[in-house]
């Protein structure tokens, strides 16, 4: 390639990433510092709520112990769905519950609360609606921009879009034009600090960068993304009626004999969440933890026989689970969720950095009259 046209192209690739990291800046700061809280956001919430985190010591109640009590603070309106066990010594349980709704409000998503309770006592410690608690609205900024329905999810997906775009012009501008790899490593690629750290901080973390946001574009664009994966590996269908299915009146084995059953069935693991049984599927359905993994193995255990079936993910689940994971930086060890949350720190410095770059190549290439003029402060008001 002559060295024309090799100019001509860095200067399109240089003028796409200039244009774009201005124009989607107010977009992709507030959406990548949301993202890089969401990397901790347990922590977040402890931080923010430790009522809710200050358990005592000892072995866990039963399940059955915990959702009687998370029943009692409830009252009438509101019943159980779902109890998660403590991820860690130190973590509370949580005990998932949904509004009862009737006659004309029975249609659309029901409001979900979630009680925390100490583990070993069963003692409640605080109730709230996470989506209005501050994780809850971390969570539907990241993903939605608090827009509902999908209009906003699709404006986050095409700000995925222009951070990929952001990161793959990236590592081409950054490359060296007259000299080796290893050239554009060192610091001093230009004589100013804030031309340094964008080379530096840009080339180290573009490719977890562009990483995070091809996957955040798959969740943007939740529809498109199923139909997609579709096309190459099978899918479950999605359980369109999972938040309003009713409840089992009155189900013939307790939450404790299915954590027995699954236990037994699946040897060597901890149950991590079970979920009451529905009219439709007459199945409690238990979470399983082996050891100190993330990965959840799910069964189900039939409310009428007892008897244990295992839930296998399609190719396809899996493929999707993994997206998320690597999205959200869980389940890859803490270096991998290290560099998601950076991926959320560093768009701010980079906005930063090249917005000043792009003021001093801008104040250079004036005239030196007008460079005069705007270097020297106007007169005193």
């Amino acid at each position: 390639m002559s060295s024309s046209v090799n100019a001509r192209l860095r200067r399109l690739w240089l003028n796409l990433h200039l244009w774009l990291g201005i124009g989607l800046a107010v977009l992709l700061v507030p959406i990548s510092l949301s993202g890089s809280l969401l990397v901790w956001s347990d922590n977040v919430d402890a931080l923010v709520n430790p009522a809710r985190y200050a358990v005592t010591a000892g072995p866990s109640q039963p399940p059955s112990a915990l959702l009687a009590s998370a029943a009692a603070a409830l009252g009438q309106g509101f019943q159980p769905i779902a109890v998660r066990m403590p991820e860690d010594a130190g973590w509370p349980a949580t005990v998932t519950a949904r509004e009862e709704r009737r006659g004309e409000r029975a249609g659309g998503r029901p409001r979900l609360l979630t009680v925390y309770l100490d583990p070993a006592t069963g003692r409640v410690l605080d109730k709230a609606e996470f989506r209005n608690s501050l994780v809850g609205f971390l969570h539907r900024f990241h993903e939605n921009l608090t827009i509902p329905q999908y209009s906003g999810r699709s404006v986050v997906g095409w700000a995925g879009v222009g951070m990929l775009l952001l990161s793959l012009s990236g590592i081409y501008l950054w490359w060296p034009r007259s000299a080796g790899f290893l050239r554009g490593l060192r610091w001093r690629r230009g004589p100013a600090v804030s031309f340094n750290l964008h080379h530096l901080f840009g080339f180290w973390i573009a490719i977890p960068l562009a990483v995070v946001s091809a996957t955040g574009i798959y969740l943007g664009f939740p529809q498109q993304g199923r139909m997609l994966l579709s096309s190459v590996a099978p899918l479950t269908p999605p359980e369109r009626s999972a938040f309003n299915a009713p409840l089992l009146a009155v189900p013939r084995i307790d939450a404790d004999r299915a954590m027995e059953i699954a236990q037994t069935g699946v040897a060597g693991t901890r149950v991590a969440a079970i979920f009451l049984p529905t009219q439709q599927s007459h199945a409690w359905r238990v979470q399983l933890r082996s050891g100190g993994s993330e990965v959840l193995t799910s069964v189900l255990v039939d409310d009428r026989s007892g008897a244990l079936s295992p839930m296998v993910p399609q190719s396809g689940d899996t493929i999707a689970q993994w997206i998320r994971w690597i999205h959200e930086g869980s389940h890859f060890g803490v270096l991998w969720k290290l560099l998601v949350f950076l991926c959320g720190i560093l768009p701010t410095v980079f906005v930063v950095t090249g917005t000043m770059i792009w003021l001093r190549q801008r104040k250079g290439r004036l005239p030196r009259p007008q460079r005069v003029a705007v270097s020297q402060p106007g007169p005193a008001e």
